[in-house]
């Protein structure tokens, strides 16, 4: 039996976790990245429980949690430092099996990278055209053609396979708030716990880094597209420059031109992932908010998920199937559970703001925990089978 071919097209997170899992079950795989390299820009990125799940897996837990910080606890603040809510790392790994980890994406990237068959890497090849008449699955790309058993498009938010083959599908939509990111040069007193902190339609949250570093991110209620006036940091400076320690301080560390800046949308839900012999994954099928820290974690999902049922299931058009029915209806709860979110962290009137902060304050943590199990509590396919195997023995 010849080898089987996966073209994967794009090579961020989920496009290098769907190769990585797909090349450990004998798949020939080739990840189309349009950038001239691999690389991510320089921000942080938080995997929670089930993305940990995921990356064991992969047998690349142990590497990433070694190239992250775990904080023992963290939570949310208000306006005047005072903390309306917390979390526990210990806890999660006693209800999850996992910790908090929070690393620089460009580390997990190069993780993933480096794992593949340097050959299988193609940066500089932006695809133009993907086609599948049922026979013949065709990517068009500036170094060629390729005709794969499987295409994955892991393109994005603005995925060119979604728009080749999901021509009528709705586009992003923006959650009416943009974002900045930066990471701080390295601190000689961090904050000994992270935090996000929320103010009227404007947030600030922060988290360890290795190093002394940490990763900052911050909100506000904006239009779509509207221009700083001054530079990034120094609009940063404006809107965050006097809120409560340590964020002024954090602020003084980081470099002014390391400020990165984005509007934030999501993706409508799609009616499905797949189309034949192609399927969608990561932003490109289901792209979120930030607001739960789940983006990079549900295309890890994605991945393993996507991977166990080509793996299981005869055909790849069947396989595809059951991966759609396995993810849609997850991301698309998780999806709508960080829009309603970002909602109430970005609420401006003042009576709504306090009554936000109040209902946060007497929220037990136990409660929260329970309200996130369904999110952070899954485990890859192969350890629920494993899990049942063990029991039924």
């Amino acid at each position: 039996m010849s080898q089987r071919a996966a073209t994967i097209v794009g090579g961020g997170i989920g496009g290098l976790a769907a190769a990585l899992a797909l090349h450990r079950r004998g798949w020939h795989v080739e990840v189309l990245e349009q950038a001239p390299e691999f690389a991510e820009v320089g921000a942080g990125i938080s995997l929670w429980p089930n993305a940990l799940h995921a990356l064991e897996s992969l047998g690349l837990a142990d590497a990433v949690r070694a190239l992250g910080a775990v904080e023992a606890t963290g939570g949310v603040r208000d306006l005047r430092g005072r903390w309306l809510s917390r979390t526990d790392n210990a806890e999660l790994v006693r209800r999850f099996g996992q910790p908090l980890v929070v690393l620089h994406r460009a580390d997990l990237l190069r993780v993933l990278a480096q794992e593949l068959p340097a050959g299988s890497l193609r940066a500089g090849h932006e695809v133009s055209a993907v086609h599948d008449s049922g026979h013949d699955l065709v990517v068009e790309h500036s170094g060629g053609k390729s005709r794969p058993d499987l295409v994955v498009g892991a393109d994005g938010l603005r995925s060119a396979v979604r728009g080749a083959l999901w021509p009528d599908a709705a586009g992003p939509r923006y959650a009416g708030y943009t974002a900045w990111r930066m990471v701080t040069d390295p601190l000689t007193q961090p904050p000994a716990q992270g935090a996000a902190t929320w103010g009227r339609g404007a947030r600030f949250g922060y988290t360890a880094l290795p190093d002394g570093r940490m990763y900052c991110f911050a909100t506000a209620s904006l239009p779509a597209g509207a221009a700083s006036d001054a530079s990034e940091y120094a609009e940063l400076l404006r809107r965050f420059g006097s809120w409560p320690d340590p964020i002024p301080a954090l602020l003084a560390a980081v470099p002014g031109d390391a400020v990165l800046r984005h509007d934030l949308y999501d993706l409508p839900p799609l009616a499905s992932f797949v189309r034949g012999r192609v399927a969608l994954l990561g932003d490109a099928a289901h792209a979120m908010t930030p607001n739960l820290g789940q983006g990079a974690c549900q295309a890890l999902e994605d991945a393993v998920t996507l991977a166990h049922c080509l793996d299981t299931t005869s055909g790849v058009a069947d396989a595809l199937c059951s991966y759609d029915r396995l993810r849609r209806r997850r991301t698309r709860a998780i999806t709508r559970r960080s829009a309603r979110l970002g909602a109430v962290g970005q609420l401006s009137w003042p009576p709504a703001v306090l009554l936000r902060d109040t209902a946060a304050r007497l929220m037990p943590m136990r409660a929260t925990l329970r309200s996130m199990a369904p999110v952070l509590g899954w485990t890859a396919p192969d350890d629920r089978a494993s899990a049942t195997q063990s029991k039924d023995h």
